[in-house]
């Protein structure tokens, strides 16, 4: 029966949102090309737009998509001539597809998951370890959980340029080396555990940086499977811990008027006491699972944070010596801005800005608006307007969200 306008985009958005990746990664495996893939995923979405309002939503979305998919792939095999040498194997993979009914198709489906959700299963196979892990970490955000280039980009901190770059020759190196794109074994999974962590935390990171609750909620999802999966691992107790404490602060991060509030400034009533709660008992499993990492550590700062019934309470000396001994861990100039912004909380500004030099110097986060924002921060404290101004500036012209850029700019009439 055919659906109603309105709720028939509906459906199609959700189904669109749920299903797409799940697509790509089905197809991508299949056809053994990314790009291939992504252009007959497209192709099938448009006409399930087409068709579905008319026709009605078909028994299995899914598998509706991944079979015209298939069938799209084939036609454009058949035309292209620079695929002339592949045509045959390829063909020869994709002809069953002709006779498979809809329910074959799904019962095919649910028959590849040894992992038990759909997305993480696929975040696990594209973790593949022949690939470098930040290029794995690259690819697995861009194919899988919908993040454009752009955003890839300004989580490693590195000109979208460069990162378009890395990820097509990605997706060289696995074509012209034949990896296969399959579920890897229960004893695999161990080796892939820290990109795919890192993946689930970066689309957190962008959740909660620009507000996309979407993005925050499905990363907190994927980290209670990633624990579930295996819960003897203390990085994946730890990055669930993590998540939970940071995103328990999400209503108090921006004001009613959509603005930007620092943690120092937040009204704490607002924090999830839920979501604290039991992040705070997972911090604690975290650290008796063993010698605490780089998540666990995180984590152990944000129960600092949470614990403090008020800003002055809050136990910067040790929230300093965690960042001090996460750096040693992981040495990168994020965690050492963290580090000077807690340490000029424990031991004042000039501290923390005598560090900053040191990192400005070598001009590891000269693109990053966060540090001139956290420069400025330090300097209008110490009432030097001029200096504090000059670092907003900067940090306006770096920052994307919004929100940032509208408390920047009242950071800024605030000096004038």
């Amino acid at each position: 029966m055919p659906l109603p306008t309105e709720t028939g985009q509906a459906h199609f958005e959700t189904i669109y949102r749920e299903e797409a990746a799940r697509v790509l990664a089905t197809l991508i495996r299949l056809l053994g090309s990314f790009d291939l893939a992504e252009e007959v995923t497209q192709e099938a979405f448009t006409i399930a737009l087409q068709q579905w309002p008319i026709e009605g939503l078909p028994a299995n979305p899914r598998a509706w998509l991944i079979s015209t998919a298939r069938h799209k792939a084939l036609d454009l095999i058949r035309r292209r001539a620079s695929f002339a040498d592949k045509q045959t194997e390829l063909v020869h993979f994709l002809l069953p597809c002709e006779h498979e009914a809809p329910a074959q198709e799904a019962a095919m489906l649910q028959a590849e998951q040894p992992i038990e959700d759909d997305l993480l299963r696929l975040i696990f196979t594209c973790c593949h370890p022949a690939l470098s892990q930040e290029t794995q970490v690259a690819l697995t955000l861009r194919t899988l959980c919908s993040l454009d280039t752009e955003q890839i980009a300004r989580a490693f901190l590195v000109p979208v340029a460069t990162m378009q770059q890395r990820i097509v020759r990605a997706k060289q190196k696995i074509r012209d080396a034949g990896i296969p794109y399959r579920v890897p074994s229960h004893g695999d999974l161990p080796q892939r555990i820290s990109a795919v962590a890192l993946t689930v935390y970066l689309v957190f990171n962008e959740g909660y940086t620009h507000n996309n609750r979407e993005f925050a909620a499905e990363a907190i999802r994927l980290a209670r499977l990633l624990h579930r999966l295996m819960p003897a691992e203390a990085e994946l107790t730890g990055l669930l811990a993590l998540l939970l404490l940071q995103d328990s602060r999400a209503a108090a991060r921006l004001s009613t008027e959509g603005d930007l509030v620092l943690l120092q400034e937040q009204d704490r009533s607002l924090w999830n006491r839920t979501q604290i709660d039991e992040g705070l008992v997972l911090v604690e499993e975290a650290l008796r699972q063993g010698p605490p990492g780089p998540y666990a550590l995180q984590s152990a700062i944000a129960a600092l944070h949470a614990q403090a019934q008020t800003a002055s309470a809050t136990d910067w000396p040790q929230i300093a010596a965690l960042y001090t001994l996460l750096y040693r861990q992981q040495a990168t100039p994020i965690i050492e801005l963290n580090r000077a912004a807690a340490i000029a909380m424990a031991y004042g500004e000039e501290a923390g800005l005598r560090l900053l030099a040191e990192i400005e110097e070598r001009g590891d986060l000269k693109c990053y608006g966060h540090f001139y924002a956290a420069k400025g921060e330090l300097l209008r404290r110490l009432n030097r307007r001029d200096e504090a101004a000059a670092a907003y500036e900067r940090a306006l012209g770096l920052v994307c969200s919004k929100e940032e850029q509208r408390f920047l700019r009242k950071r800024l009439a605030e000096l004038e």
